[in-house]
């Protein structure tokens, strides 16, 4: 069948996707005001082109207009915008933050983790509470209870909720106490989930006697003989020479490229603003040690928790050191508690610590043994079941702790800038495009850095510091 002579040449028969472009640039070049009726469509401006009805001019016309509106508003909105909030702690908000800590700093182990630098804080309008917070992927994401009188607290949230509803932000809350949970739904017309357990120890009651510390005390003693010296002591104690090196192997063991930490961490060591902060430090020189090197094989910091409490903040140690190291510290720095006058002590977070521990009972349901099983085999790569089991070596009293959200459709969003918050997911450029920048920088810190570590492991072993999320 021959074809239809009618049909235009560049149609027929052939590669479609081809002569369909090469259809559509001849009609352009034949009808050159189409193009230029288009761009002066978009300023409000009537073109060359004649329609075939009044109707469908106006219509072309005002879709035109409107379309070209909606663009020039767009972006003068986001030119003039903010790229994103800067997250940052002034001096005065700062003095602020420490003075309300000192009044009422004991009502939650989380408060001195406001002091990071890289929060934002809002206070009541008395200026008697404070919320410290991020925003982290248009989540206004705050993190424990908010600081200062309670009775201030709904001035401070109602604040923080018209914050969010002014720059259209997901609210949410990370790690609350069950008082601060119930505050925050009542107030806020929030709700409120379980994620996990605060693991706090009673110092009177702590001993390593009796048949369920059997193993904790059998690997204190096996450390002990195996040459580690333990040291506590407050770091307005440590000379400049001490806390450098402290530091410098912290971030040695740290095991990632970026600091991870945001509701259980500080981001910081031997700031002398930051009094009333104890370290715990283990000795050991490795064997073949060459002269000079740092005897320091693990870390724990801890932050202050009102007058009488410490929270750990930091706990990482040489992946090369005898297993046990962190048991042996911890052990070392509750034992140490009362010449210190510290009363209780606050260990990790434990993440949904309830259904671990439900889902091994026996009687335990087939949906709560799935997500039991679920859990554990997502500790392959989060610290959810080795938290937990750590922890409760150590006998402590569980407090639950709560994530606050608007609605659980934003359970996924608040999740994800939960994660971007706690640096398990890290937004930046490709490691081969950052190195340029950092080979200058990696070169003077060689120069400047002092006695390194010994051992070729880098990374840290056992539970990382505390985090509120896995």
């Amino acid at each position: 069948m021959e074809p239809d002579r009618d049909v235009h040449p560049q149609l027929r028969p052939g590669p479609c996707h081809r002569q369909l472009a090469r259809a559509d640039r001849g009609r352009l070049a034949q009808h050159p005001g189409a193009l230029l009726g288009g761009v002066l469509g978009l300023f409000g401006i009537g073109g060359p082109i004649r329609y075939s009805s009044q109707h469908v001019s106006d219509l072309v016309y005002y879709s035109l207009a409107a379309l070209g509106l909606f663009t020039a508003v767009s972006t003068l909105w986001l030119a003039t915008k903010p790229s994103r909030p800067i997250a940052e702690l002034s001096r005065t908000e700062e003095s602020q933050v420490r003075e309300l800590l000192a009044k009422h700093g004991a009502r939650d182990s989380l408060g001195y983790f406001a002091l990071r630098r890289d929060k934002s804080v809002i206070f009541s309008p008395s200026g008697k509470a404070a919320i410290a917070y991020r925003v982290v992927s248009g989540v206004m994401l705050a993190s424990g209870d908010p600081i200062g009188d309670v009775e201030a607290w709904p001035g401070a949230i109602k604040r923080f909720m018209e914050e969010a509803h002014r720059f259209a932000w997901v609210p949410a809350v990370m790690g609350c106490s069950e008082v601060g949970g119930e505050v925050w739904t009542r107030e806020a017309d929030l709700d409120a989930l379980e994620i996990g357990d605060e693991a706090i120890v009673e110092v009177e009651d702590f001993t390593l006697e009796g048949r369920a510390m059997r193993n904790v005390r059998q690997m204190v003693k096996r450390i002990e003989r195996a040459g580690y010296e333990c040291r506590v002591r407050l770091v307005d104690e440590l000379t400049d020479a001490e806390r450098e090196q402290i530091r410098y192997a912290a971030d040695a063991w740290r095991g990632t490229e970026t600091e991870r930490g945001f509701s259980m961490a500080l981001g910081r060591f031997g700031d002398p603003a930051d009094e009333g902060c104890v370290v715990i430090t283990a000795h050991k020189l490795p064997e073949g040690a060459a002269p000079g090197t740092s005897d320091i094989r693990a870390v724990l910091h801890f932050v202050p928790w009102g007058k009488d409490g410490i929270s750990l903040e930091l706990m990482r140690r040489d992946r090369d050191a005898d297993p046990g190291l962190n048991e042996l510290l911890i052990v070392k720095a509750l034992q140490a508690c009362p010449g210190l006058g510290i009363s209780r002590v606050s260990l990790n977070f434990a993440m949904f610590r309830s259904a671990l521990a439900r889902g091994e009972r026996i009687g335990a349901g087939p949906v709560l043994r799935a997500w039991r099983g679920l859990l554990v085999f997502l500790s392959r790569w989060f610290q959810i079941e080795s938290l937990y089991k750590f922890n409760a070596k150590f006998r402590p009293i569980w407090e639950p702790r709560f994530l606050v959200y608007p609605t659980a459709r934003d359970l996924p969003r608040i999740g994800l800038s939960a994660l971007q918050a706690e640096a398990f997911i890290v937004m930046e450029l490709p490691r081969s495009l950052r190195r340029f920048g950092r080979r200058k920088a990696v070169a003077a810190g060689a120069e400047s850095a002092p006695a390194a570590p010994s051992g070729p492991g880098t990374d840290s072993s056992g539970p990382e510091p505390a985090t509120m999320t896995p």
